[in-house]
């Protein structure tokens, strides 16, 4: 179990999303797109997985799990690896279910004022229409590699 600086902890909140890399039935490597909804301290990540794709089978039968994530304006990023679980949303608290919700809200809330001040993005709102999730990946830091380069 690795614990989670601050600065990583808020990097990692900071962030739109993250790339998630699981390993397939052949051994290769999948990436894909999620979200957190929680990140502790501790080194727990409960990140967000709504259709039960491809991440959800690789993980039936591998738990080694990396999510990354850079910063491309501030030129730094970090990829945590360790190990992750589903876990069935009726089986988490009150208060995950909440941070998904406001994660959510917040989202959407940003994106109508993006829209309202005229920047240029999706116009419609697609959050608002993504299902309850039925489970959340609970992922469990082991290692963290930072990709900034050293002589920055």
């Amino acid at each position: 179990m690795k614990r989670l600086s601050d600065e990583i902890t808020n990097f990692f909140y900071s962030q739109g999303f993250v790339i998630v890399s699981t390993i397939d039935k052949n051994g290769r490597p999948h990436n894909s797109c999620k979200g957190i909804v929680r990140i502790e301290k501790t080194g727990k990540i409960y990140l967000l997985d709504l259709y039960r794709g491809v991440t959800f089978q690789n993980l039936i039968n591998n738990s080694n799990i990396s999510i990354t994530s850079v910063d491309e304006h501030q030129f730094r990023g970090y990829c945590i690896k360790g190990k992750a679980r589903k876990v069935k949303t009726k089986n988490l608290g009150n208060q995950i279910l909440k941070a998904w919700d406001d994660k959510i809200t917040s989202r959407a809330t940003t994106r109508v004022v993006k829209n309202i001040r005229g920047e240029k993005g999706y116009p419609n709102h697609p959050e608002v229409s993504l299902p309850k999730p039925e489970y959340l990946i609970v992922f469990q830091a082991e290692e963290i590699v930072n990709l900034t380069p050293g002589k920055l």
